[in-house]
């Protein structure tokens, strides 16, 4: 009986269950497209979400995974149609017999459709929980992808060779090049870097400039930006260096390019791996001296590194279309003995050119402007005002908006001449004094920021997206130049042979040979920049003085008596200096045109009131909190800068009304408490 029963229930299974199945289809009809309605929502909002990650990652430049793409693309084209499935539905009236009954058979094909596309939809959300939706996009250097700048010169061609056979050898893991500022080492280092990328002896090349102070935070930070490794700011230098020296083991084929190494560095310190065994990291270098490679890094040296393209371009802007006869002559001068005495250097033939690039300029204005640039260091069209304003530079100017014309104008002609350079490149970057402001003042606020003006360096990508921003501009502005070693070293030996100006940059002893007295009394410019005076010499009598600039140690101590013997002066740099109180001396100088005392813990200045003939005054950032009442006296005034003077809080009643000649005032970043009573 048992058995009989079994059979008929499985005859009831097989006759029954196919009739059942599509009626429950029919019946779950609305519920099954309530539930797809339901998910396609769901999805949506998944989609939103991911789509919301993915943009946000694009504006910080990261680039997008592959699979999250795909993903996105998949729910778009399931979305559109499952809308499509929904809109048929919509459209059919799903009953028959003259809509008087419903149309299973329809009923049961959309509905079995509605729910296989739901269930769909669920594993496809499932399949977009993303940890993350991008990868850290790491920048290549620019200059990897252009030749631009190099030329190809024959005597170039055996050291380029050498440097990439040296660098396919697994004994060697460190090469130098060496040479003259301004010959091309770093010209040529990037194009062996750019062969030896395109025929793939390296995956990676990135490169860093080390020059004369190096920075090991800044090397630091440039190299781990560009191969993408994210060190905390606030870890040891110890800890920063283990960090990237384990990821630069991982590297299979990297290479590094140090460029302007002046001294013995540490690049163990760095990060930067050199064992023997280690055929994956290797390090290219450029210094002006063997001696510096050999010895003190003790690299494998290539070649001296040949061709001087710091010559070559400024003598062809300064003979670009001339006559015959003028080129004749130029070659007449280049190889004549009159201009330098270089005979025993190797710098013979740059300075030649150079001097003759200087010849060429048209006007005297134009040259002196040049030498000024060169022996006072100056790097911006401010200083040029600043400076040129002082020293009568500028001809038939009477107001300080046609003398800024002037300054930019003579700039861009020397930009133009090959004997400046802009500024700022890719790497660098400025912000507007307003938006500056603005920054400052936020960060103070919410931060608690207290803030000084100095250099900076950020990651290229930051720095990238504040420029997309517009919050950043371009450091490439005609505001900022700079100039080449070179060019400067044969600024300053024109003006010391012509002008009788006295330079020093970056001495690595204290400076105690003066010149001799009789030197003293025809010179008309003093630049001492970084050169680490022990002390001032007595009987200081300058007759002739024009110009002084000290950028000492500020702890360097001023004579009372100091100005005595340059009463001719006209411009006057003392900035970052601790004078208690200005000398009583300054008084004597009845001719000074400038002032610059930026950055200076200053006391009594009481004594600038006697300073009748004075133009600019300029006071950047020093810490005094009121501005003395003798400044009323300098009614010759134009210029007055106390921008970043952070702890002024009065400035005198009448003082700033009293100066009936001033057309410029700078108060930005100060804490002045105007109209306050005291």
């Amino acid at each position: 009986m048992e058995f009989f029963l079994s059979i008929g229930e499985k005859v009831a299974e097989y006759l029954v269950a196919p009739i059942v199945h599509p009626f429950t289809y029919c019946r779950s009809y609305k519920a099954n497209f309530e539930k797809l309605n339901n998910e396609v929502d769901q999805l949506k909002f998944a989609r939103e979400s991911v789509q919301h990650k993915v943009n946000d990652s694009r504006i910080k430049g990261d680039r997008i995974q592959r699979h999250v793409e795909e993903w996105l693309n998949s729910v778009s084209k399931v979305i559109n149609e499952v809308g499509e499935h929904i809109e048929d539905k919509d459209k059919s009236n799903n009953r028959c017999f003259k809509g008087l009954c419903p149309n299973l058979k329809a009923r049961y094909q959309l509905s079995k459709k509605a729910e296989r596309e739901a269930n769909a939809i669920v594993g496809l959300r499932e399949k977009g929980s993303f940890d993350s939706v991008s990868l850290r996009a790491i920048p290549e250097e620019t200059w990897l992808k252009t030749t631009q700048g190099f030329m190809h010169f024959e005597s170039r061609k055996s050291t380029l060779k050498e440097i990439l056979d040296a660098l396919s050898n697994r004994n060697f893991n460190m090469i130098g090049v060496y040479g003259m500022g301004g010959i091309g080492k770093t010209t040529l280092v990037k194009e062996v870097g750019r062969q030896a990328k395109e025929n793939n002896l390296f995956e990676k090349v990135i490169s860093s400039c080390v020059s004369q102070t190096p920075q090991i935070k800044e090397i630091h930070g440039e190299i781990t930006e560009k191969i993408g490794l994210e060190l905390a700011e606030q870890s040891h230098e110890t800890v920063r260096a283990g960090r990237l020296l384990e990821r630069l083991n991982k590297e299979s084929k990297i290479l590094i390019v140090l460029d302007d190494i002046w001294g013995s560095l540490d690049l163990e310190a760095i990060g930067i791996p050199l064992a023997d065994d280690n055929g994956g990291c290797k390090v290219l270098l450029t210094a002006r001296s063997p001696d510096v490679l050999s010895c003190k890094m003790e690299t494998e040296v290539a070649k001296e590194c040949a061709g001087l393209p710091i010559a070559i371009v400024p003598v062809a802007k300064a003979l670009k279309n001339k006559r015959l006869y003028e080129w004749r002559n130029a070659l007449r001068q280049l190889k004549g003995p009159f201009l330098r005495r270089f005979s025993e250097t190797e710098a013979e033939a740059a300075y030649s050119t150079i001097e003759l690039s200087y010849y060429q300029l048209e006007g005297e204005e134009l040259r002196k402007t040049f030498l000024l640039i060169g022996y006072t260091f100056i790097c911006s069209v401010n200083d040029v005002l600043y400076y040129g304003m002082g020293l009568g530079l500028f001809q038939n100017i009477n107001t300080l908006e046609e003398a800024r014309d002037r300054a930019h104008t003579l700039v861009d002609k020397l930009k133009n001449s090959c004997l400046l350079l802009d500024g700022c490149s890719s790497e660098r970057f400025s912000m507007h004094d307003v938006v500056r402001d603005v920054a400052i003042s936020i960060a103070s606020r919410v931060q608690h920021v207290f803030a000084v003006e100095n250099e900076t360096s950020w990651p290229h990508t930051l720095i990238d997206k504040l420029k997309n921003s517009c919050l950043l501009l371009d450091g490439e502005t005609s505001e900022w130049f700079s100039m080449h070693d070179v060019v400067r070293d044969v600024a300053i030996s024109i003006a010391s042979r012509d002008q009788h100006v006295f330079a020093v940059e970056n001495e690595v002893v204290p400076l105690t040979s003066w010149p001799d007295k009789d030197t003293l009394e025809v010179c008309t410019a003093i630049s001492l920049k970084n050169s680490n005076i022990s002390e001032l010499p007595k009987g200081f009598e300058c007759p002739q003085l024009k110009y002084f600039h000290i950028r000492n140690d500020p702890s360097l101590r001023i004579p009372d008596n100091i100005f005595t013997g340059m009463t001719e002066l006209r411009v006057l740099d003392f900035s970052k200096m601790h004078l208690s109180a200005l000398p009583s001396s300054l008084g004597l100088l009845q001719n000074l045109q400038t002032l610059s005392l930026d950055y200076c813990e200053l006391g009594d200045m009481a004594i600038i009131g006697d300073l009748k003939k004075l133009v600019i005054l300029t006071l950047r950032g020093s810490d005094m909190e009121e501005l003395v009442g003798e400044i009323g006296q300098l009614t010759q005034l134009r210029l007055l800068n106390l921008r970043r003077c952070y702890r002024l809080r009065v400035i005198p009643p009448n003082v700033l009304w009293s100066l009936s000649r001033l057309e410029e005032l700078y108060v930005g970043e100060s804490s002045i408490e105007w109209g306050k009573k005291y």
